[in-house]
């Protein structure tokens, strides 16, 4: 069996892929480089070129082969290497006609816990969010604590809101329900560690993102003297990267997303390094689109320390137009597909039907007219 070519697909902000081979099998992938699509595809097509005639059984070899191949790397190469190499799973699965999650070791797991992520929001709409999901059955939810106008706020009132904000989704969902409480990379280390202290008693799953990713050492920082657990890892691509958040920067889960971070072959990999140190693995997967949402349930599947996925409904367009199937949920949980492969195909009538999201960049200001902490 040989690679005969790859097919790229632009929707929304996603990127899909199908590598089509000479025995007639097919493989679907997604890169979730959500701002740039365009400039991974054109990676994507550089990378077929090297790969047309290959056989597609070898991923590891394939991995290495792509990603070494140059010394110019970063977020958009391994996202590009993402989509391919989940569209080499799902064709070894269908050659093997196992689901990926067997042919990762076999299930440790009947279902995948899903974290419902709630949207921005004034209070109440987003105490009514988590009340809704609470009665769908989910027993996990991610809030996006910090808010747009945050940072147009002086420091006193702003800790003060963030502080009610996370008291006021408490009080509603009880403690029989795990909250995530997102920063997105918005704070100082200094404000961030005065109100991690004051999320205390809130009892959160963990705080993600508090500083910006670019300095390991600032993490380390505000988690060595919060006592809350902490959570990183959504802009991280390799498991060198995340070896030093896991090492050096105190984390105590980690959010590879399979979209950006080396796909199956290197995310069970950053599963396992995270798993030698005792550390969680809650995948980044919101805003991603179906392919990557059911490549993630797969890897959840197979995976002993894969705690909770995050999630948004993908029964609507344009996620549901996109595929013949989306990734489906009862009672709070990710149903694992039997299947040989991924277990969802694209559509191509949806996907020309589905217009690229046009993405700008938002640089949030502070009152001042300066860029503010993102």
């Amino acid at each position: 069996m040989k690679i005969e070519d790859i097919e790229t697909f632009t929707a929304h902000d996603w990127l899909f892929v199908r590598v089509r081979t000479d025995t007639g099998l097919t493989g679907v992938g997604e890169s979730t480089f959500f701002m740039w699509p365009e400039s991974v595809e054109v990676i994507v097509k550089s990378f077929a070129e090297r790969l047309r005639g290959e056989d597609p059984m070898r991923v590891e070899h394939h991995w290495l082969d792509l990603y070494r191949g140059r010394s110019m790397r970063g977020m958009e190469v391994t996202s590009a290497l993402s989509a391919i190499d989940q569209a080499l799973w799902d064709i070894r699965g269908k050659h093997l006609q196992a689901p990926v999650w067997e042919l990762l070791g076999g299930r440790v797991r009947d279902r995948v816990r899903a974290m419902l992520v709630l949207r921005y929001g004034t209070i109440d709409e987003v105490n009514a969010a988590a009340a809704a999901g609470v009665a769908e059955g989910y027993t996990a939810l991610k809030v996006l604590l910090f808010q747009p106008e945050h940072h147009a706020m002086p420091h006193a009132a702003r800790i003060a809101d963030l502080v009610e904000r996370a008291h006021a989704v408490r009080d509603t969902v009880g403690p029989q329900v795990d909250l995530g409480f997102e920063l997105h990379r918005n704070m100082s280390p200094g404000e961030a560690i005065a109100l991690i202290r004051e999320l205390e008693d809130t009892r959160p799953l963990f705080v993600e993102d508090p500083v910006p990713p670019d300095s390991v050492l600032s993490f380390g920082e505000v988690s060595a003297k919060s006592r809350v657990p902490m959570a990183a890892g959504e802009r991280n691509t390799t498991i060198w990267e995340f070896r030093e958040y896991i090492e050096a920067a105190g984390v105590h889960h980690v959010r590879p997303d399979i979209g950006i971070a080396g796909g199956f072959t290197h995310l069970r990999k950053i599963c396992a390094l995270a798993e030698a140190h005792h550390i969680g693995v809650i995948p980044h997967a919101v805003p991603s689109g179906p392919v990557a949402t059911a490549a993630h349930v797969q890897l959840g599947a197979a995976t002993p320390n894969y705690e909770v996925q995050e999630h948004r409904d993908q029964t609507v367009a344009p996620w549901s137009a996109v595929v013949n199937q989306v990734a489906q949920i009862a009672d709070g949980y990710f149903v694992v597909p039997e299947v040989p492969g991924l277990g969802i195909e694209l559509d191509d009538a949806g996907l020309a039907a589905t217009p690229v999201f046009p993405r700008k960049p938002k640089t949030p200001r502070r009152p001042d007219g300066s860029v503010a902490y993102r």
